[in-house]
């Protein structure tokens, strides 16, 4: 049966010994009490949740998934979901890093986005749920009005009511200039709102009393395009002042997604018929304040590739303990048994040693972006509070896109592991193969994240933003100058940093002349910066863990993590070798294919 055990030790380490979590936030007015015993205990008990109470019920929703009667519109969750929610709730754990305005518990981001790290490697169905809610709180935290606020917050804070976002029609995806959906003014200063939205996950289930909606549609003025584009909260039952549930909207589940994974999360399609609704911000900028949620959601979509990566590699190397198959080609290892343990085949650790790269160095990238959105939040200066800001906006596409790409590529590595037995359900490694696919597509496909880094976070200011994140290389270069130890691990980073500074003046150039320079290069510009970035963070890995030997330390844990950092510069940073051959290639070799393509 599949196992999961919460990565505490690595999430410690990267938390206290890289990225020193404690003095940063205690330098956050909000945080200036945190230390790391809190820090570390809340970890434990949120480990704990992970795997009592929503690792038990993930194979079972897979195959049960949700069911919907046609004739009330209700959803029913797989067995086991709703009470584990209760028991989400009555932890406290919706309002962990909530605004204590609103009833949250005030605590950072960082020590949030580990809980969910664990909660998707145990459930990412399940914990989609209260993902979305989250994202929902933030939106109207942002952009709504004083009144919403009141209203809303609280309950989405303490877990009473859940959220959705509602983007997609089913004529326009990531094009939402195209959407239909309608919103008419009414005279008590709400709005009729009416159309269609498909793939809406967690759109209509039985797990809270109400579920928050934030819509996207246009009023009778809009402009055309994006620019026409207005945000609605649009609730499944409408709250009277004191929050005690009124009317049931008009609003309704007409039918749920047949899916390849995530079976336990209900991907509704929902249908407007006058619904009632606020609006959330001003008229037309509704894209603008849902970025807000849709930001939120791409750091929490890499989260998930990030958790399935994890609890892949696990349940594969237990797999690969155990299972006898052939001799070792350099002589029997398990000479009392007729057969060696697979983990002593070259490739096998290859594949296990893949996963297990991919896992520290997304947990790393993850957790940093997770401190520059508390520091952004709550640093007092206003210069450094925007320095954070343009170096999160410039790393979440590669937070979504390469942390995910490398989960599809990492639980279908470690479903090769089991052979036979990972393509059978009962093992569940067929599971995280088919939930990790989804990742690569929502919440912004991955080539539309390359384009967004590429022209708009990169090309966008001149490369303003990836220059200061060749500062940060510049300086762990400088401090471990003298250091041949830390060599190995430094100069290939700054090498491709090089490398990426003429490539990105190089497609600048030749998009001034032909854009679509830029969306033939987007993908492999990309990926090239994603181990850009992992490779800063494996040098700093591997600085600490030298180090900590330097310094006495006898624990296997430091040497371990050297021996996973040479592997990744060994083996897959090489990638970068065929990565910037191709993003140079062009356009032409694409664009030039009428026939090819006829």
């Amino acid at each position: 049966m599949p196992i999961y055990r919460p990565p505490l030790r690595d999430m410690q380490f990267i938390l206290h010994e890289v990225l020193g979590v404690s003095d940063e936030l205690q330098a956050l007015a909000p945080h200036a009490q945190l230390d790391q015993g809190t820090i570390d205990a809340v970890l434990e008990e949120g480990g704990k949740f992970a795997t009592e109470v929503l690792f038990p019920l993930n194979i079972g929703g897979d195959e049960e998934g949700c069911t919907l009667d046609q004739t009330t519109h209700a959803v029913s969750t797989p067995k086991g979901f709703k009470e584990a929610y209760t028991r989400y709730v009555a932890g406290g754990w919706a309002a962990l890093s909530c605004d204590p305005a609103y009833g949250g518990q005030g605590l950072p981001m960082v020590l949030n986005q580990c809980f969910y790290e664990m909660m998707n490697s145990a459930n990412q169905a399940w914990t989609m749920y209260p993902g979305l809610s989250h994202g929902a709180y933030e939106c109207l935290h942002a952009h709504g009005t004083r009144e919403q606020k009141d209203l809303y917050l609280p309950r989405l804070t303490n877990g009473e009511w859940t959220g959705t976002m509602c983007l997609t029609e089913s004529h326009c995806g990531t094009d939402l200039g195209l959407l239909r959906t309608r919103a008419e003014p009414r005279a008590d200063g709400s709005y009729r709102i009416t159309g269609e939205k498909i793939f809406i996950s967690a759109g209509e289930h039985d797990l809270a009393s109400n579920i928050v909606h934030l819509v996207l549609a246009r009023l009778p003025d809009a402009p055309a395009g994006s620019k026409g584009i207005s945000l609605f909260v649009v609730p499944k039952f409408e709250p009277r002042a004191d929050g005690s549930l009124g009317e049931r909207n008009a609003i309704y589940c007409a039918g749920l997604e047949h899916k390849m994974g995530i079976h336990g999360n209900a991907t509704a399609q929902l249908v407007l018929e006058g619904a009632s609704g606020s609006l959330v911000g001003q008229p037309h900028q509704g894209l603008a304040a849902m970025f807000v949620m849709m930001n939120a959601a791409r750091l929490g979509v890499g989260n998930q590739s990030l958790g399935l990566t994890e609890v892949a590699y696990q349940n594969a190397l237990v797999y690969a303990r155990e299972r006898i198959q052939m001799r070792s080609l350099s002589g029997a290892k398990a000479k009392d048994r007729p057969a060696d343990p697979i983990i002593v085949h070259p490739d096998v650790r290859r594949m296990l040693l893949t996963a297990k790269a991919y896992a520290e160095g997304a947990r790393a990238l993850s957790l940093y972006c997770a401190l520059l959105l508390d520091k952004e939040r709550s640093l007092p200066d206003g210069h450094l509070r925007q320095d954070c800001a343009d170096m999160l906006a410039l790393l979440t596409p590669i937070v979504k896109a390469f942390t995910t790409d490398n989960g599809f590529e990492a639980t279908t590595l470690c479903q090769q592991v089991l052979g036979g037995h990972g393509y059978i359900r009962e093992w569940g490694m067929e599971q995280h193969v088919r939930d990790a696919r989804i990742n690569m597509i929502y919440e912004g496909t991955n080539t539309i994240q390359a384009l967004d880094l590429l022209g708009r976070k990169v090309l966008g200011n001149n490369g303003a933003t990836l220059r200061k994140f060749g500062q940060l290389l510049g300086r762990l270069a400088a401090e471990e100058g003298g250091n041949g130890k830390m060599t190995e691990f430094i100069e290939p980073v700054v090498n491709l940093g090089r490398q990426m500074t003429e490539l990105t003046t190089d497609i600048g150039l030749r998009s001034l002349q032909n854009p679509d320079e830029m969306g033939a290069a987007a993908v492999d510009y990309l990926r090239a910066a994603g181990h850009l970035v992992f490779g800063y963070f494996f040098a700093r890995m591997a600085q600490v863990a030298l180090r900590k030997i330097a310094a006495g330390s006898t624990d296997p844990f430091y040497p371990a993590k050297l021996q996973t950092a040479r592997f990744y510069f060994a083996r897959l940073f090489p990638e970068t070798a065929t990565l910037i051959p191709r993003a140079r290639a062009g356009s032409g070799v694409l664009m030039d294919t009428d026939l090819a393509l006829a």
